[in-house]
């Protein structure tokens, strides 16, 4: 019997070659799509999943009130005496506890060649918490302070075939490390996911006596921490222990600070860390979960759009299907062997386009892995893939199919066969909808589309405080450069390569550290907040090109400089100062004074959609105490050119350092990488989605002007021009078009409303998105219905009127 169907199945898609090519292109196209996106989804989701110990790990985190506005405010960093309190007083709750430092680029040189590698030092303990799977050495590996796992492509990087245990490198030429151990290379969908080696803390402080002398500073809150409980443990169990940490544990200074805070210690599980790391309340709320989300939905609609093309074009032609189920009727066969028949008809359907799904998926899958910045596989070796997959086809087949099958069987015979049925004029209601509801989700997904690249160019035009062409940045971490700066600088401006060369300790567009605990004249009892802090020389404000609102620049010319401040405008105006010039702001841990010089525009160092942090420019007179030569390249030099002339000067000074140089401008362009990506996936599906949506609409057409044959014939002969025919086959589906747009442009305003909340710095939504994106569905309506109504309507008409 069912071979029975699937024969009579095959047929009807070989009689009917055009529409066949419509609904198993189409589904194709959308099951394509909604196989990228499920695979793209389950990346996202299982991010840090294939660490065993993923229920029990916690990033220790600060929960505050901020005393003056009463707004709830989190940390990330925490002391490091709160991990050595932790193990020794709740051994009981936690398994391991750890500090680390933060991930970064070190050069390793080996041999003649030097390597810049990223790495992460962390507390013993991190193999076992992480669950790190050594193929050479063991989760002891890092028991030497001086040792240092690698992953195995970074050893056969450095070190082809041969056994890199026991090698000794040192790293960016400062930190002497010893190779222990080979590990397996981790996920990319994973916390270490693009860490290449892993590092002892203990040699991190052993080698920055700064970081050292941190062990015993409540003060200084500079590292992350991590924790595990033990086996009996949960993480809520471990948050109401900890609560009142500062309470009960920490020092007395510090409980009065707690309080005034009413801080609370808590633990922000690893699931969080990926999905949930947006904040709200000084909790993990929303993040990347709301692109999972809306990207899960968009997969489901747009195959939901495949499917109502079959739905249409079965449902369509069901006059030319009437004959056949009366005679089946009329011969015995009862509605349920002919619902089978049917939806034996979606299964076939399904299955070849399945077929073709899977060739799509292969052909773009590496572009889709380039696009999404993912290393997803087709996972065609697993069985529970296939699983899914049949699932996945009989799912499809019946959402395509059931509409039609019993639609079609519910024809009745004796009707059928005196040719006496009339569908009536509300049989094409149901098509209708469900062609609004297509053409709905598109215009949806294209206002969507605009809205976010309107965002993205709203933060990319808003005025960043300093001039980020031509500027770029050399990390100098090798201790050679120590004394060599100077000379660096002197030669490279002697050389003609730059305008100004200048010293900081971060980035331009980034923030190395934040300090608290500053009084100024004014100040109110209960205001504590923290500010950025970035130590520059006098030729910075000139080499970034700043804008000095008030007072002036730094200069060498005074002396007291060292002891000077320049601010930005957003701590103008949190100081309240009515004129900043010449006041003070005082340290309350060192009491050092620095007399506020001059007062700059905001410069946009870090999220580019959310406002300016409040900042300190210190000056800093002797360039080894910082880690960043900024360059600005003179205009009439080509890139290339320049930094061939740099680095020929850093190999003649400081050989042993790999040249690194970063472009300030593609560093601020990564600030905007996460919502590009979100733009172009948001493009490419809606494109695809409108592209269904008129296959289907272009079947319709075709087989509306096919049933209107002979009437479009009389109409012609009594006289009805070419354009009078095309206005007539058309105008009923540009209505539903603007019907859609009616329904359409108050959805999308609500959702993306919702999304821009998120964004403080954030465009408008104009009215005219809504206009753009119905006039231009309108035309490609137009577009999709013209070529078979003009085909209809240049008919010869004799033709026409004697078929039959």
């Amino acid at each position: 019997m069912i071979r029975n169907y699937l024969k009579i199945a095959f047929r009807n898609l070989q009689k009917n070659k055009v529409y066949s090519f419509i609904n198993i292109g189409g589904l194709a196209v959308g099951m394509a799509v909604a196989m990228l996106i499920g695979l793209w989804v389950y990346d996202e989701v299982s991010y840090n999943r294939n660490t065993q110990n993923y229920d029990r790990i916690g990033h220790v985190h600060n929960h505050v009130i901020e005393p003056l506005e009463k707004k709830a405010d989190y940390a990330t960093t925490m002391p490091q005496p709160v991990a050595t309190v932790l193990r020794e007083k709740y051994g009981h709750i936690f398994k391991h506890v750890i500090l680390l430092q933060w991930a970064g680029n070190y050069s390793i040189k080996i041999g003649e060649n030097n390597f810049v590698k990223s790495g992460q030092f962390f507390d013993n303990g991190v193999l076992d918490m992480f669950s790190v799977k050594m193929l050479k050495g063991n989760k002891e590996s890092l028991n030497d302070p001086q040792g240092i796992v690698i992953s195995e492509s970074t050893s056969k990087a450095l070190f082809g075939e041969k056994d890199p245990i026991g090698q000794t490198v040192k790293l960016n030429n400062k930190i002497n490390s010893k190779i222990t151990g080979v590990y397996e290379d981790i996920a990319k969908n994973s916390f270490l996911g693009d860490v290449q080696f892993i590092g002892n803390f203990e040699n991190i402080k052993a080698t920055f006596p700064d970081i050292k002398a941190n062990e015993t500073n409540w003060q200084n809150s500079s590292q992350r921490l991590f924790v595990q409980t033990n086996d009996n443990v949960s993480i809520d169990q471990a948050n109401a222990a900890i609560k009142d940490f500062y309470f009960k544990d920490g020092p007395d200074n510090l409980k009065e600070l707690a309080q005034k805070y009413q801080a609370i210690l808590y633990l922000n599980p690893m699931k969080n860390w990926y999905l949930y790391s947006e904040y709200k309340d000084g909790y993990p709320s929303g993040g990347r979960i709301t692109f999972v989300w809306l990207f899960a939905i968009v997969g489901l609609f747009v195959l939901l759009l495949a499917c109502i093309n079959f739905m249409n074009l079965s449902t369509a032609r069901s006059e030319k299907r009437a004959k056949e189920v009366g005679i089946r009727k009329a011969i015995g066969s009862v509605k349920s062997q002919l619902v089978n028949q049917f939806l034996s008809e979606s299964f076939l359907v399904v299955f070849f386009a399945f077929i073709i799904t899977i060739v799509l998926v292969l052909l773009s899958i590496a572009p889709f892995n380039e696009l999404t910045d993912k290393n997803i596989q087709l996972p065609i070796s697993n069985l529970y893939f296939w699983l899914i997959c049949l699932v996945f086809l009989l799912a499809t087949s019946l959402l395509s199919g059931i509409y039609p099958a019993f639609y079609l069987s519910s024809f009745e015979p004796i009707k059928v066969l005196k040719g006496t049925i009339r569908l009536g004029k509300y049989a094409s209601l149901p098509r209708k909808v469900l062609v609004v509801v297509q053409f709905t989700v598109s215009i949806i997904l294209v206002i969507g589309t605009i809205i976010v690249y309107q965002q993205i160019q709203h933060a990319q035009n808003r005025p960043i405080g300093y001039n980020k062409e031509s500027l770029i940045r050399i990390p100098m971490d090798d201790p050679n450069f120590n004394n060599n700066k100077l000379i660096m600088k002197e030669e490279i401006l002697r050389n003609g390569v730059a305008d100004k060369v200048a010293f900081s300790s971060s980035p331009v567009n980034a923030i190395w550290d934040n300090w608290n605990g500053f009084t100024w004249k004014g100040k109110k009892p209960e205001s504590e907040s923290s500010f950025s802090v970035t130590w520059i020389n006098e030729d910075y404000g000139k080499t970034i090109q700043w804008k000095l609102k008030q007072g002036r620049d730094y200069s060498t010319d005074f002396s007291t400089d060292t002891a000077a401040v320049i601010i930005n405008e957003s701590a103008a105006k949190y100081l309240g100062l009515k004129n900043p010039i010449g006041e003070y702001i005082t340290n309350d841990d060192t009491k050092q004074r620095r007399q506020i010089i001059g007062v700059v525009e905001d410069v946009v160092a870090d999220s580019p959609f959310e406002p300016v942090k409040m900042g300190f420019y210190w000056y800093v007179k002797n360039p080894n105490d910082v880690g960043q030569m900024l360059i600005k390249i003179k205009p009439n030099l080509s890139a290339n050119e320049a930094l061939a002339k740099i680095e020929s000067i850093q190999k003649k000074l400081v050989p042993s350092a790999p040249f690194q140089v970063k472009f300030t401008s593609e560093e601020y362009g990564q600030k905007f990488k996460a919502e590009q990506r979100i733009g172009k996936l948001a493009t490419l599906f809606t494109v695809l989605a409108i592209f269904i949506s008129c296959l289907g609409l272009f079947g319709l057409a075709s087989f509306v002007a096919e049933q209107r044959t002979k009437e479009i014939g009389i109409r012609k002969v009594l006289g009805a021009s070419v354009a009078n025919l095309c206005q007539m086959l058309s105008k009923d589906f540009v209505l539903l078009v603007i019907i859609s747009c009616l329904i359409a442009a108050p959805i999308a305003y609500y959702c993306m409303n919702n999304w821009l909340q998120k964004y403080t710095y954030r465009t408008e939504i104009s009215w005219w998105v809504f206009v753009a994106s119905g006039v231009g569905t309108l035309l490609i309506t137009l577009f999709t219905v013209s070529y078979q109504s003009i085909k209809a309507a240049m008919m010869n008409p004799v033709k026409s009127l004697k078929s039959e």
